[in-house]
């Protein structure tokens, strides 16, 4: 019997990935999106691909159900995960209504309450529902653990930053120049820099930019890294962190049409309350904290299994 794993790329689908030594799954095969990041990431594995829907747009969720209805295997499926995001609300329910058992874990990133994706998805009854987050689980979310177990800050003495990787993540039609032109501003030129830019236009900025990057590469480079400065997505925080770097977080704002809402700034300050990460305003970031960062460390500690609903 068969596991279907389902995320977007991105955020969530480092969440997933991170989560499955903790899951009592066997045999398993992978739908999501194709990217870099993807191909990379699950090397090896079964993978479907489907169609990358663009946020809260249910003409990409309903192309990816048919998608779905025609290609992804109905048989032998024992059950379904997904961590989301829209690539959850088009696979989900077509095993929902077969029967199959479903188990949707909220992204870490929904701090105060679960996503629009998460809401639809607990219509359904039956749905296994579970947040990362213990102050909102009830009897309806459970909280049985999240990507961040396992991980603590410490503050050691500040390092030289000769190398810096710059991660703004893969949110398609939300552009995020902000922190690109300022840390153009405040970074020294002889330091290496890695620009991972997603979907902002940086082409006329002179940087050697990268829409995406591997999922290997990206954690190579974090961990060579004396600095990483991220947006606030769940997925570049725990790369950073799986990889010995407490990042340096610039929320996106939903005012300045960066993101669909706020949660990466509730996100953030949760991270910063934790010591997983330093916050700053993506438009004044300093050269001072930039150094500061540089004097943060991840120790790793043991992680619990992660059990699903009967």
């Amino acid at each position: 019997m068969t596991t279907l794993l389902v995320s977007t790329v991105g955020g969530h689908l480092t969440q997933l990935h991170s989560l499955v030594p903790r899951l009592p799954i066997g045999d398993r095969v992978w739908v999501t999106t194709e990217s870099a990041q993807s191909k990379s990431l699950l090397a090896g594995e079964e993978v479907h691909y489907l169609h990358f829907p663009r946020a809260r747009n249910i003409g990409d969720v309903a192309r990816n159900a048919v998608a779905g209805i025609r290609h992804l295997p109905h048989r032998n499926v024992e059950r379904v995960i997904s961590t989301g995001a829209n690539i959850a609300l088009s696979v989900l329910p077509l095993y929902w209504a077969r029967g199959v058992p479903c188990h949707f874990i909220e992204s870490a990133t929904r701090v105060a309450g679960p996503s629009e994706s998460g809401r639809l998805l607990s219509r359904l009854p039956g749905m296994r529902l579970y947040t990362q987050h213990e102050s909102w689980s009830d009897h309806k979310w459970a909280y049985h653990g999240t990507v961040l177990d396992g991980f603590q800050g410490v503050r050691t003495a500040p390092r030289e930053v000769k190398r810096v990787v710059v991660t703004m993540g893969s949110a398609e039609g939300y552009p995020f120049r902000r922190p690109i032109e300022r840390l153009l501003e405040i970074l020294p030129p002889e330091v290496e820099v890695l620009w991972q830019t997603g979907w902002t236009d940086v082409s006329d900025l002179g940087i050697d930019a990268r829409r995406s990057v591997p999922a290997h590469e990206m954690e190579a480079a974090m961990a060579e890294a004396d600095v990483v400065i991220a947006h606030a997505g769940t997925g570049s925080t725990v790369t950073a962190l799986m990889n010995g770097r407490v990042p340096l977080l610039l929320p996106r704002l939903k005012e300045l049409g960066e993101h669909v809402d706020d949660h990466q700034s509730e996100l953030a300050a949760m991270l910063e309350k934790r010591g997983l990460a330093m916050v700053r305003d993506a438009g004044s970031v300093t050269w001072d904290d930039v150094l500061e960062a540089s004097s943060f460390r991840v120790e790793t500690t043991s992680r619990t299994p992660f059990h699903l609903k009967p």
